[in-house]
């Protein structure tokens, strides 16, 4: 899942998991630019009694790079206190909760948020109120109000919201996982089996969301709001963390915690699936660890990725030519480490210079798309994934084509990716009432009361 448990010490740790990283040119304010991050993944909505939350001892980080050097020239940063009102009750609400300062609301979460730019930094805002986690009908009995609620204004046409959300990203976990028995596939697998549907695992899960919408002219390295979409002006390099205190003490005879020492980085995440697919199992924590700048280290997982040499041996006969393919993979490089540069696709470039480095690199001279197009650049829609990514692009099914070959041509017109390739697909089709028309694009999380068995 795009970045959900894809490391070893970081599925232990989920409120410091970052598990999605979106950018894109607000659809409806196409002055703005919105970047979410995601955390706490794989949400069951009957989690109770202690429902999920943000971590208070976690630094949550939005960096943003503007003059390609995968370094963050702007970061945005948010800090989460936990504030109790009764430690007397075991119960999360102690009735319905009706508004953010309800006092039946037990167990509530605040946040700051601060920019840092250069040596300069300033807090936008504190004391933000989260929204509760939707526990079901007599608890939460109007969510989307409390929702709406919790999106907050910074000034000057700026807004953020962080709480709890359904999961936008949609994946078939079941067949991903079993060997890359994608269901649609299945006929052309070793299994024969009748093809089938995609399974949306995520679909009934929720997420804890960091979302913020800015003027572009925040973000730009000049200040501007470029229209020329072939300037190197108009690309960000976009990514999310989270770092934890290098030390931490328990004291269980006071039953106090305390942490100390500077903020050690444990999650990262820009490209989805990156950490989760390209590189290897040895290597993931210490990727989770590192800088974007310092990703030439990982080059190798991009230009020869194991899943493209699997996929051959998984589907035998279906993929010849991408079993003969032995060179570098210039096209993976070029979509996840660099951008792809001017020339490569007719009036559409992202390129960041020559520096590799793991970034969503949004082209904010691309205004949104009328008709959005899930597969994005291949479906012919240069505001989607991997112009940005949106909350709806079909990531998964953009990066098996990628990595089976459909964007090699690319670098190498003489080559001619096979015909499965271009029709691979993980078959889910997502509801639209899965996500929200305007900020913060995510829909309203499901309660534990209601939630579907499937």
């Amino acid at each position: 899942m795009s970045s959900h448990r894809e490391a070893p010490e970081i599925s232990k740790d989920p409120v410091a998991d970052n598990a999605d990283t979106y950018a894109f040119v607000s659809p409806d304010k196409p002055n703005t630019v919105t970047i979410i991050t995601n955390y706490v993944p794989l949400q069951a909505p009957p989690g109770g009694p202690n429902f999920f939350e943000f971590g208070d001892d976690v630094l949550y980080s939005i960096h943003i790079d503007n003059d390609g050097d995968a370094l963050p020239e702007i970061t945005y940063e948010f800090r989460f206190e936990t504030s109790l009102r009764n430690p007397n009750t075991f119960l999360y609400n102690t009735g319905p909760i009706s508004s953010l300062s309800d006092p039946n609301w037990n167990k509530r979460q605040f946040y700051s948020v601060t920019r840092v730019e250069g040596k300069k930094t300033s807090v936008l805002a504190s004391g933000l109120a989260c929204p509760p986690c939707n526990i079901g009908p007599r608890s939460t009995p109007n969510y989307a109000a409390l929702g709406a609620a919790a999106v907050h204004t910074l000034g000057g046409g700026r807004v953020v919201f962080a709480g709890q959300r359904n999961d936008p990203f949609f994946v078939d976990l079941g067949s991903i996982f079993d060997l890359g028995d994608l269901r649609p596939f299945q006929n052309l697998h070793l299994i024969p089996t009748a093809a089938a549907p995609g399974v949306d695992a995520t679909k009934a899960l929720n997420i804890h969301t960091i979302a913020i919408q800015v003027p572009i002219s925040d973000l730009t390295a000049n200040g501007s709001v470029p229209s020329d979409v072939m300037s190197p002006k108009s690309v960000l390099g976009i990514w999310g963390a989270a770092s934890r205190r290098k030390m931490r003490v328990v004291d269980t005879a006071n039953d106090e915690k305390a942490e100390s020492g500077p903020w050690v980085q444990v999650s990262r995440l820009g490209n989805p699936l990156f950490n989760e697919v390209l590189v290897p199992l040895g290597r993931k924590d210490r990727w989770n660890a590192s800088q974007p700048v310092n990703d030439k280290d990982y080059a190798g997982g991009v230009t020869h990725p194991e899943l493209g040499k699997l996929l051959p041996v998984l589907y035998p006969k279906v993929f010849p030519n991408l079993a003969a393919l032995s060179a570098p993979r210039a096209d993976l490089e070029a979509i996840l480490l660099t951008g792809l540069p001017a020339g490569i696709v007719a009036g559409f470039q992202n390129n960041t210079g020559k520096v590799l480095a793991d970034m969503l690199r949004l082209n904010v001279a691309v205004p949104p798309a009328s008709d959005p197009n899930p597969l994005g650049l291949i479906g012919g829609d240069a505001a989607g994934f991997p112009n940005g990514r949106r909350v709806a692009d079909d990531v998964v099914t953009i990066e098996l084509r990628a990595i089976a070959g459909v964007t090699y041509p690319l670098v190498d017109k003489s080559y001619k990716p096979d015909a499965a390739a271009s029709l691979i697909t993980q078959g889910i089709t997502p509801s639209s009432s899965r996500y929200l028309s305007t900020f913060p694009y995510v829909g309203d999380p499901y309660d534990g009361y209601d939630t579907p068995s499937s």
